[in-house]
């Protein structure tokens, strides 16, 4: 199957299939261990989060501006959310993992075909199916992108024969874990457009009685539909900042929904986009987030036990967004961050795409 026919067979699915995990065959055997264990993602029910019996940990890899975030269950099952920045064709994401001892990715999640979310996709699945013991399966919104990064990762899927399922609203992943769910939130079920952010992946993972949101790019448009059609039922503990802290993203209405006590943005301290945007940071001071960044805080793990919610972080830093919007980059701040270089990684790379 060439790119061309695996790009429309991605679309066909989302616009046609109408039903959850649609599911894209490359032939031949699945990227799936023989174990019993289903990676196709299942209706949403009614079950609340009970008991965990261990730790989940939260890994924000710090990739510049890009995304990246590395779930691990108790029982060692793994989430990977987003791969990072293309020039970093996935290295950073695979050091990191390999520094934490992870041979197997059970769930790959791409929350939307920009090149500084799944820049990593395709030497992630190569490294991971030719090195490691693969990847259990992929999951995506379905609408096709026209970069070569996206045809890259396609030719990765179905190089290494990785089952790759097309995810909705009311999808579960099937996380093993007791106490451990992962609810998609968007993209809307149905056809609904193919704006990358619009139908950008939103994942909430409860964890006995703390929630964790993350959004990819999903911007207040995607935003108010999810409040909408979800209501209450996106308050969360913690919250990965939509679209890197951007001001098209993280709009009023939805964090008075949300309700986080904590939040982390994913961006390069020098970001050409001035990620994370005031508006935010402002925002974020008048509810009294716990704020952590990528740009000054370098990796970030939050750790909860499904009670109780710890963090760490390769660098100290402030976690105030007021303050944080005072170490925040001007143009006329050159010498200010000569000064405190010392801190912070200035030579992060900048991303092509907003």
């Amino acid at each position: 199957m060439n790119r061309k026919i695996l790009i429309l067979a991605v679309v066909g699915i989302l616009v046609t299939g109408g039903c959850l995990g649609g599911e894209i065959s490359m032939g031949g055997e699945s990227g799936v261990e023989d174990d019993n264990q289903s990676t196709e993602p299942t209706p949403a029910d009614e079950s609340v989060a009970g008991a965990v019996d261990g730790e989940v940990q939260f890994h924000h890899i710090d990739v510049g501006q890009g995304d990246a975030t590395l779930i691990v269950t108790p029982s060692g099952e793994t989430i990977l959310i987003d791969t990072g920045d293309w020039r970093q064709d996935g290295q950073h994401v695979i050091s990191y993992m390999e520094s934490h001892d992870i041979d197997r990715i059970d769930h790959l999640v791409g929350t939307h075909p920009h090149a500084d979310h799944i820049g990593g996709h395709a030497a992630v699945i190569a490294h991971f199916e030719d090195e490691l013991d693969g990847i259990g399966a992929v999951y995506d919104s379905g609408v096709a992108h026209t970069s070569q990064t996206y045809e890259n990762y396609l030719d990765a899927v179905e190089a290494y024969d990785v089952e790759l399922f097309i995810t909705e609203e009311g999808d579960q992943l099937p996380i093993e874990d007791d106490g451990v769910i992962a609810t998609v939130h968007n993209p809307p079920a149905g056809d609904s457009g193919t704006d990358l952010h619009y139908n950008s992946i939103a994942l909430a993972i409860s964890v006995g009685e703390i929630t964790y949101l993350t959004t990819g790019d999903t911007e207040a448009d995607a935003e108010d539909r999810v409040v909408s059609e979800w209501g209450d039922e996106i308050e969360s503990d913690i919250y990965h900042a939509g679209h890197h802290g951007s001001s098209t993203s993280s709009s009023e209405p939805f964090m008075n929904a949300v309700q986080p006590d904590f939040a982390i943005i994913s961006s390069g301290f020098e970001s050409q986009y001035g990620h994370p945007h005031d508006e935010v940071l402002e925002l974020f001071a008048e509810m009294d987030i716990e704020t952590y960044w990528t740009g000054i805080h370098g990796d970030i793990v939050f750790t909860t036990d499904g009670t109780s919610i710890d963090v760490t972080s390769t660098d100290d830093a402030t976690t105030d967004p007021a303050e944080i919007l005072e170490l925040k980059p001007r143009d006329d701040d050159s010498e200010r961050i000569g000064a405190m270089g010392h801190h912070f990684d200035i030579s992060t790379p900048a991303l092509a795409y907003p």
